[in-house]
């Protein structure tokens, strides 16, 4: 029997399969597009996901997975993202992600009009443009037409997993992204439901993430390849099922994500609210987490690839066949690797959607200074990867002012494939980091399958049965101390732009 975990990321769709003592089946993996149609605006199409997944499962049955063995699904996806569906279930708009910053003046509000700490006494998080609550009020302002069409609302994972069973859910933690959530009655908090433009019966019923949600239909089996019947278990947001699949079940664990975003986030055996951070329950009842987050990690390398290194795609093919296109990121690697430690004086913000952690201001742009008439194009990705690692240690500082523990540290995402964007991170926050294996979002999605469904008997012994460490990078001295340097000048140069970019958000 294998266990399918389906991650749905804020760039793309992955699937896993692994078996019941974790070994990898296969993976395969398909990006849909984000619609920026506005500076600051970030959306996207609730049947790219869909059609994406489809695209994933076949991707993975052409590598030799049969699908016919899977015997349990479970899913999670990026939060915050309120996904408005008409009488007929059908979506009534694009959904708002949770990268959109055209909320500000809906946050002004509630902070200038006193409701910021009501919010943070019950949902644990201050009013920012990344959580539902704003977004919904944006359109309540601006399309108010969008929410009088509405009449069911649910959640990336949640619209998928209702397209696999007919079951509409959500799951308590994914609940806790919207801004509406009261964490002391873990429900859905009519007050401020109805201040979203929304009423209490518009939302779905909350289960707990290993809870079996439905079964996967007829019909979409005949579109996906998997088998009628198979039980879908309700899994919950990327970054509780990225955070226990990648073996953080302990308190004092800590997670360092390279993701399309980035995220500091920090295991504790109780919550920890801070105006400063995000507080989320954890795939390990009773256990929470704290996240100190930065909009861009990832997603900067993407940038850089379609902006930097696109015509590279061009470049003649010397694979066997003619038909293999050259590896973007490994020659990214390669000339980031030609480039000193601290890229020849060149440095790199990611504000390229505004920032969260520390600063929480939607007004910040990334930036590239220091660059000279030496400056290489290796000199640019270095800085970038260089400028990612700082803004997470950056989140990292709030998280060390809440005197949280940090005793293991798990490099995750994306971005840890690369042997030196992992070496500067270790050397950046002068710690040991182990990268896990697979230790992704679908990977922790493939185990709360079977904790749903029984082939595990909790949580803890999945992650203790399934989980390998890939490698450990020790940093080094010399390097570290560089870094932390620069982190200062990093940190200056954030200080002198930040003026100069407040007001912009809408530009």
């Amino acid at each position: 029997m294998l266990l399918l975990g389906i991650d749905f990321g804020t760039g793309g769709c992955k699937v896993t399969a692994i078996g019941t003592d974790g070994a990898l089946a296969g993976e395969a993996s398909v990006e849909y597009t984000t619609y920026h149609e506005h500076p600051g605006w970030s959306e996207q199409e609730p049947r790219d996901w869909w059609s994406a997944m489809c695209a994933a499962l076949r991707k993975l049955a052409d590598g030799g997975v049969d699908l016919g063995s899977v015997g349990a699904i479970a899913l999670d996806g990026s939060t915050h993202n309120a996904v408005l569906l008409g009488e007929d279930w059908k979506p009534v708009r694009r959904t708002i992600m949770w990268t959109d910053q055209r909320s500000t003046a809906e946050c002004a509000s509630l902070r200038d009009g006193g409701l910021a700490g009501k919010i943070f006494g019950r949902c644990y998080q201050m009013p920012a443009p990344t959580w539902t609550l704003p977004q919904l009020m944006w359109l309540k302002a601006h399309e108010p037409e969008a929410l009088a069409r509405t009449a069911h609302v649910l959640f990336v994972k949640d619209y998928v997993r209702f397209l696999l069973t007919g079951e509409p859910a959500t799951d308590n933690i994914e609940a806790q992204g919207t801004l509406f959530f009261d964490m002391a009655r873990q429900d859905w908090d009519e007050e401020l439901v109805m201040m979203a433009g929304l009423r209490p019966g518009q939302m779905p019923r909350i289960i707990a993430p290993t809870d079996i949600a439905g079964r996967v239909t007829a019909r979409a089996a005949a579109e996906t390849g998997l088998a009628a019947g198979t039980p879908v278990v309700c899994g919950s947001s990327d970054s509780a099922v990225e955070d226990y699949g990648a073996g953080a079940v302990e308190p004092g664990d800590l997670i360092i994500k390279l993701a399309t975003a980035g995220n500091v986030n920090a295991m504790t055996a109780e919550a920890h609210p801070h105006r400063k951070t995000l507080t989320y329950g954890h795939i390990v009842p009773g256990m929470w987490y704290s996240v100190s987050a930065t909009n861009a990690a990832a997603l900067c390398m993407r940038w850089l690839r379609d902006a930097f290194y696109s015509d590279c795609n061009r470049l003649p093919s010397t694979a066997a066949d003619g038909n293999r296109k050259p590896n973007l990121y490994a020659l990214i690697d390669a000339e980031a690797a030609m480039s000193p430690t601290g890229a020849g004086g060149v440095m790199f913000h990611p504000y390229l959607q505004g920032e969260r952690c520390p600063y929480w201001d939607a007004s910040l742009r990334a930036s590239f200074t220091g660059v000279s008439i030496s400056s290489t194009r290796g000199d640019f990705a270095r800085a970038l990867m260089e400028g990612v690692a700082f803004s997470l240690r950056d989140c990292f500082r709030t998280l060390e002012e809440m005197r949280l523990p940090a005793k293991r540290i798990f490099l995750i995402g994306g971005g840890a494939r690369s042997a030196l964007w992992s070496e500067i991170v270790a050397n950046v926050f002068n710690r040991p980091v182990s990268v896990p294996t697979p230790g992704d979002a679908s990977f922790g999605a493939a185990l709360i399958a079977g904790v749903g469904t029984g082939v595990f008997a909790n949580p803890r012994d999945a992650v203790a049965r399934c989980l390998r460490i890939d490698r450990t990078i020790e940093p080094e001295a010399g390097v570290a101390a560089s870094y932390d340097a620069l982190f200062a000048r990093y940190r200056q140069i954030h200080d002198a732009l930040a003026p100069v970019y407040s007001g912009t958000a809408d530009q």
